[in-house]
């Protein structure tokens, strides 16, 4: 049932339910279980860092009391990269120790994103210094949850004075980009972008 949904901010305590959300979209769109079989591995580097760095910007679709979807994002990306590299990355690099050779996985391409979140700071983004993450269980999508979780999140953005925001996309994933073109996202070239697609948009 979608009906009883609700969008709030965040809470501590939807922790568990934002990285379950994290793994079972994690794979274009889809569940990512089979393919990293480390849980807390991709909710480390795509979810969780954000809400503990920028609360404030992390909001939830809640059903029934559990989340079922999210919104996670910085205002300021050279900021994030900072606070990342600084103040999460320590948190993490017991479990996940900094690669010493080049990766041959999943898990080990994963890690390896995880310890350079200076790839996030591209010249080509720079008009569009907030970024974001955003996913919804399968249960609650094409219902209206992903739109207003993305306006209340770009609402807040123009209120801190944010002008631009912009997100990594799989390519392959057409779903998304179609969401994302409904919204308004345009597309950013950027230089070899590997397998991702950069969008782009005003707040306002």
């Amino acid at each position: 049932m979608t009906s009883a949904a609700t969008l709030r901010p965040y809470r501590p305590e939807d922790r568990e339910a934002l990285f379950d959300i994290c793994v079972r979209t994690g794979h274009d769109g889809g569940d990512s279980r089979g393919i990293y079989p480390d849980l807390e591995l991709l909710p480390s580097i795509f979810a969780a860092p954000y809400a503990v760095l920028e609360p404030e910007l992390a909001f939830v679709v809640a059903d029934g009391g559990r989340a079922v979807g999210y919104i996670v994002g910085t205002a300021d990306t050279p900021s994030f990269v900072s606070r990342f590299r600084t103040e999460w990355l320590p948190r993490l690099s017991t479990r996940y120790p900094a690669p010493t050779q080049a990766p041959a996985t999943p898990t080990e391409v994963m890690v390896d994103l995880m310890h350079r979140p200076e790839r996030l700071l591209l010249p080509e983004l720079a008009a569009y210094p907030a970024h974001l993450h955003i996913d919804l269980l399968p249960s609650h999508q094409r219902a209206g949850f992903g739109r207003k979780l993305m306006e209340t999140f770009l609402a807040a953005l123009h209120l801190r004075g944010v002008t631009g925001v912009h997100l990594g996309m799989v390519s392959t994933n057409t779903a998304a980009r179609e969401f994302y073109d409904r919204l308004g996202f345009h597309e950013i070239p950027v230089p070899d972008p590997g397998p991702l697609t950069y969008l782009g948009r005003g707040t306002s």
